[in-house]
């Protein structure tokens, strides 16, 4: 089949002036906020009762993005636990595990066990280097989840932003037969995920125009991602870019080889990429899968992580009481 370049528009001098300076501010923002808040006493994972194992690779090469973080329930279990895969946001090229601590914790002061992973990131490493490094992140939890008290039967994903459309891209992986090499492995060697909860996600990242913004720095915020993780990437005509739009292969209504799991997908009705979650939770519904497409009123991008709101409580209340009914604890 022929290839097609993904190209994005040339910038003039003032555009491209405005999304530097636009995404500075923003990045630090964010990771000055996350950051800082690790080291408030309360963000001890000892107390909350969670060891956790850093900087574990998971792949062969010797690279930072290769390295995952392990948090671990210290209370006894008769049973392995279930595992959740935790894939952090950040536009594909920001961020890491650290600055998503807070996720982590969530999860593992529930019993989960939880591999919260760095991949790499863009525009250094354009797609599809991130969906590969999720995909072998996943097979190295599936071989190893025993070793550290995990079920590797019960193994679910998650991620918020860029994390949602890569929990949504690797789902993808396990449930259709893909060229990809690296897709090919999850699907032969892995189980498919029990359950996936791809967060205020942006679930299709080569046509930002369809977002109908009027402000500037919002547009530059959705056209950054796409150019940064797609620019000059090269793609098949006729599957087009499956991985990197997730969204648009489920739109297409195939049915899956191996059947899809349910989703638990929650965007603010503030986030601008909640038309996506309503196009994913149809887009499911027309395949019979299970898509609790939670929408929280006045909540902006990543609402969840700020904790201390009652409103991010109640989509974590929302989220583990799905959790609870999909995947059950075993006895």
């Amino acid at each position: 089949m022929p290839e097609i370049v993904f190209e994005t528009p040339t910038l003039n001098r003032y555009q491209r002036l405005r999304r530097t300076v636009g995404a500075a501010i923003t990045d630090g923002l964010f990771a000055a906020l996350t950051q800082s808040t690790r080291y408030l006493p309360i963000a001890h994972p000892r107390l909350h009762g969670v060891e956790v194992l850093r900087d574990v690779p998971y792949r062969e090469h010797d690279h930072r993005a290769h390295r995952a973080d392990l948090w671990l329930p210290k209370a006894k279990s008769q049973a392995l636990r279930p595992v959740v895969l935790y894939i952090h946001g950040g536009r594909f090229a920001k961020l890491s595990k650290e600055t998503h601590w807070v996720f982590n914790l969530l999860f593992a002061r529930r019993g989960y066990l939880v591999m919260s992973i760095n991949y790499r990131l863009a525009p250094r490493h354009r797609y599809p280097a991130a969906i590969e490094d999720v995909c072998e992140a996943w097979r190295w939890l599936h071989q190893n989840a025993a070793r550290y008290g995990g079920d590797p039967e019960q193994m679910i994903v998650a991620g918020e932003s860029a994390g949602g459309n890569l929990a949504t891209a690797l789902t993808v992986a396990t449930c259709y037969r893909r060229p990809e090499p690296f897709a090919r492995r999850v699907f032969d060697e892995t189980p498919v995920p029990r359950a996936v909860m791809p967060a205020c996600g942006i679930l299709q990242v080569s046509n930002p125009e369809r977002f109908k913004v009027k402000l500037g720095y919002l547009q530059d915020r959705l056209h950054e991602v796409a150019e940064d993780y797609l620019s000059g990437v090269r793609f098949d005509a006729e599957r087009g870019l499956d991985l990197a739009d997730p969204l648009v292969a489920l739109e297409r209504g195939e049915q899956p080889d191996r059947p899809l799991p349910p989703f638990f997908a929650p965007c603010g009705t503030w986030d601008v990429l909640i038309d996506d979650h309503r196009r994913l939770a149809a887009a499911l519904g027309r395949l019979g899968v299970r898509c609790d497409a939670r929408y929280y009123p006045r909540g902006f991008h990543a609402f969840h992580g700020f904790i201390f709101t009652p409103t991010a409580r109640r989509c974590w209340r929302d989220a583990f009481a799905f959790l609870t009914e999909t995947v059950p604890p075993r006895r």
